[in-house]
């Protein structure tokens, strides 16, 4: 595979932007340090841990979901303004979002009230985000979310209400039904294991190279087959 990516970047055929989406738990962020390292690129992060108004959207969602999905709208174009001035907004490197994420978000934890004040704010961001060569979408069950969720331990994430996990991956699915902003990959993660999987993970850089545009889905294949 390793040769197989030389020759591509020798071509000049390898993608400048990855972008790798999905809800909470699903394992984006492992996904991002693992293909960054595949192909050599740098990483762009969420960076989430920084948000100081996280952990307590967690305990009390409707007092803090304005502050904290304003900042990290804030963050996002703080981010892209800091790619800009280092001169690296060409890439290459491989993110764990998009910023149309932090526009999703605030739909799932916003109140009505709260929604119109936030796009106004966000519309008038005039964020300049490159287009991702290729988007991964990343999904599973609410139900398996929830158990990564807890797998991991973040202690804030612990008191998460199942039912926003839930309306959050199902806020996901529709996005992604519509998504045509660049090359997609839908990945059911539900079955597979990308982060210490091998084989797994082999199979989507392979699957990955050979996207140019429209829109895919990651099956696996059978041991005989490869």
């Amino acid at each position: 595979m390793s040769q197989r990516i030389q020759q591509r970047r020798e071509a000049g055929n390898l993608p400048r932007l990855i972008a790798v989406e999905g809800p909470i738990g699903v394992g984006k962020t492992t996904l991002t340090r693992r293909l960054a390292d595949t192909f050599g690129f740098d990483t762009l992060l969420e960076q989430a841990e920084a948000n100081p108004f996280l952990s307590r959207f967690y305990q009390d969602p409707a007092r803090y979901a304005l502050q904290t999905e304003l900042f990290f709208l804030f963050q996002r174009a703080e981010q892209l303004r800091n790619l800009h001035q280092q001169e690296l907004f060409s890439g290459p490197w491989v993110a764990d979002f998009l910023v149309d994420k932090t526009r999703l978000f605030a739909e799932v934890t916003l109140s009505d009230e709260e929604f119109p004040l936030y796009d106004n704010v966000y519309k008038h961001m005039l964020i300049d985000a490159p287009t991702p060569d290729l988007v991964i979408y990343l999904q599973a069950p609410t139900a398996t979310l929830r158990q990564r969720v807890l797998k991991r331990g973040t202690d804030f994430e612990q008191r998460m209400d199942p039912g926003y996990l839930e309306r959050l991956n199902d806020a996901y699915t529709r996005f992604f039904h519509f998504y045509d902003g660049a090359p997609l990959l839908i990945v059911n993660t539900a079955d597979i294991d990308l982060v210490e999987g091998e084989r797994d993970y082999q199979q989507l850089v392979a699957e990955l190279l050979d996207i140019r545009s429209g829109r895919h889905y990651f099956n696996p294949r059978p041991l005989g087959n490869l």
